[in-house]
């Protein structure tokens, strides 16, 4: 009897020591896992379906190597995001800066006749409103790229926004000899912040302007169905080629036709999507192009 019990005790310390030297080598296990971690080796799997509490931190180790795994992705993403966005304000601010250096040079000119010195002054300050235009439109990107745009939402009549969106416009309608249209069902009023979408609604109608010719007519209709009220826009222009629809709202995106498309219609969208909106656009062949406003109910 005695000897039996001598087995059992034995066999009791060595399954004792055998259960320390493995949770031994488990923690030894995770203290590697954790060095990994902070050393930023991610590509690791650790997950263990067994019971117990060493079990359960290491699938907490394997979500956490996760989650900083999808973190270091975003700002990588976000770093190349930056690089290439610092890259596309160089390229838009070069043009109009080397325009400015070379009018204000040409001014310099002593023996520059008083009408070519008006001329190079209009030059001159049409390259230095297009900066001022690039930087502030950039201000107000950061700003809803970053979320901290407190959009103040009201019930706005669309006559009321379409006439303060056309107000900065008067002056390049007139002198594009150029006319808007606007016609709807019935009065229509959109739930929406009326600063921000006023501003959106006039990238876009600048942007029918720029695209259409001279003499030439801007449409602009409005109405609602049960899902959202719309306002579209659309130019008399050549259209918008296949190619270059899906990407009219990227930044700084040129087409092949005009050269560049601008800042103004990913604002705008921005602007549209921040209020739970949506800006969409469409060319019809042989059409001009119509860009639709959508605030859903």
């Amino acid at each position: 009897m005695i000897y039996v019990v001598c087995i059992l005790l034995a066999a009791a310390v060595v399954a004792l020591a055998l259960d320390k030297w493995k949770r031994r080598r488990e923690i030894q296990l995770l203290g590697d896992y954790v060095r990994r971690l902070v050393a930023g080796h991610l590509d690791f799997d650790i997950r263990d379906n067994a019971e117990g509490g060493v079990s359960i931190l290491k699938n907490e180790l394997y979500k956490l190597a996760s989650r900083l795994s999808e973190q270091a992705a975003s700002l990588q993403a976000d770093k190349e995001g930056l690089s290439n966005a610092i890259a596309d304000i160089s390229h838009q601010l070069k043009t109009p800066l080397t325009t400015a250096m070379m009018m204000a040079e040409l001014v310099g000119d002593a023996n520059l006749p008083p009408e070519r010195r008006q001329e190079f002054m209009e030059h001159l300050r049409t390259a230095l409103l297009r900066m001022e235009w690039l930087v502030i439109a950039l201000l107000k990107m950061a700003k809803l790229d970053s979320g901290t745009v407190a959009f103040r939402m009201k019930e706005v009549p669309v006559g009321e926004l379409l006439t303060s969106a056309l107000e900065p416009l008067q002056i390049l309608l007139e002198l594009r000899g150029q006319t808007v249209s606007c016609g709807g069902a019935a009065p229509l009023a959109l739930r929406c912040d009326p600063e921000w979408t006023r501003e959106a609604l006039t990238n876009v109608l600048k942007n029918a302007s720029e695209h259409s010719p001279d003499g030439g007519e801007i449409h602009v209709s409005y109405g609602e169905n049960p899902l959202y009220g719309w306002v579209s826009v659309t130019d008399s222009g050549p259209g918008i080629e296949k190619a270059d629809l899906p990407r009219v709202f990227e930044r700084f995106y040129a087409s092949n036709e005009k050269g560049g498309i601008g800042i103004g219609l990913a604002m705008s969208r921005s602007i549209l999507r921040g209020q739970g909106g949506d800006l969409e656009a469409a060319s019809p062949e042989g059409a001009g192009a119509t860009f639709t406003f959508k605030f859903y109910k």
